[in-house]
């Protein structure tokens, strides 16, 4: 009796899947055989940065997802037995992108090397994430500026294109653009250069735009303005600091006088008054009477002596004394 046998393979319906972030991806896959006995099968991820993992299994007639952040997300799209082992992933992220493997075990099937094993890679895009538009530079007459523009989401990386709005409208070419990283320089500006700017980032998945409102000034209104305003601060500061040393000299010269005041009240001793202003009248007049006295006496010591005071001194006298005295008299 010969034992038959059948030969298994795995077939894929494409290489490469692509889904969009959010959406659901379906990997189209399948085996044939022979054999009634049912399948062992096996998914897994192989990622660039970590080892390939078990994603999805079957067998013995079971299925188990395993313990990864797929679980929720990942399942057979048809019965196993029908030899379709599709599966699906909901809801897709990015870092679902990957390669998936599925190997397919029957009993009884003799397999070619390599012939049991389907590879599909899944590539989840990512819609680019509303760019943010900013301005470099001093929009003023003959100066230069640039706009930049940048989305911090999207895959693949989205490429831009700036353009100037109706009714000005203007599209932008290389070398002043840089549609990879976003740029866009713009020389020598003139007043007739202002305007709204839009930026739009696109992929194959879809686009998003924001836009920037470029006003061109003249460099004059410029210096008058920021002469008015550094004026007016000047001008300012003038005041604050004369109102200061004001209020400093006035509480200065109050604490002076306060201070001379307190040093007067604790350390000047009231003046005497002298003896005589104490002295009761009774006390003046007899002074008075006392200085007369002295006066009439000093009056009659240089007068003329009274006749008896002669007489007195001429008694007692020799005859030529007083011959001698006569004689001084007469003359």
């Amino acid at each position: 009796m010969r034992v038959s046998s059948a030969v298994l393979e795995v077939h894929v319906g494409t290489s490469s899947v692509f889904s969009v972030e959010g959406q659901q991806a379906v990997l189209p896959a399948w085996y044939t055989s022979r054999s009634q006995k049912k399948p062992y099968v096996t998914w897994l991820l192989d990622k660039e940065d970590a080892d390939p993992f078990q994603i999805l299994t079957y067998l013995d007639g079971a299925v188990k997802v395993e313990e990864t952040e797929l679980k929720s997300r990942v399942g057979f799209l048809y019965p196993v037995l029908t030899h379709n082992i599709s599966v699906f992933i909901n809801a897709t992220r990015e870092h679902d992108s990957g390669q998936y493997m599925c190997t397919v075990n029957v009993v009884d099937d003799v397999t070619s090397m390599g012939k049991n094993v389907g590879v599909i890679n899944l590539t989840v895009l990512v819609l680019p994430a509303t760019p943010t538009c900013q301005l470099h530079g001093n929009p003023t007459v003959g100066a230069n500026v640039t706009l930049s523009c940048a989305s911090e989401k999207g895959k693949p990386s989205p490429i831009y294109q700036w353009e100037r709005a109706a009714p000005s409208l203007q599209v932008f070419f290389p070398p002043a653009q840089d549609q990879d990283r976003g740029t866009l320089k713009l020389t020598n500006l003139s007043l007739a250069m202002s305007g709204l700017y839009v930026c739009v980032a696109r992929n194959r998945v879809g686009s998003a735009e924001c836009s920037i409102v470029l006003e061109v000034h003249s460099t004059s209104s410029t210096a008058v303005i920021a002469g008015a305003v550094l004026g007016s601060l000047g001008a300012l500061a003038t005041i604050v600091v004369f109102a200061r040393r004001v209020v400093g000299y006035r509480r200065k010269k109050r604490d002076g006088q306060e201070e001379a005041a307190n040093e007067i009240k604790e350390d000047a001793v009231a003046p005497k008054p002298p003896s005589w202003a104490r002295s009761p009248a009774s006390d003046t007049i007899s002074k008075t009477s006392t200085l007369s006295s002295i006066a009439g006496a000093r009056e009659k010591s240089y007068g003329t002596r009274p006749p008896s005071d002669t007489a007195s001194i001429l008694t007692g006298s020799s005859p030529e004394t007083v011959t001698q005295a006569f004689k001084n008299s007469m003359c």
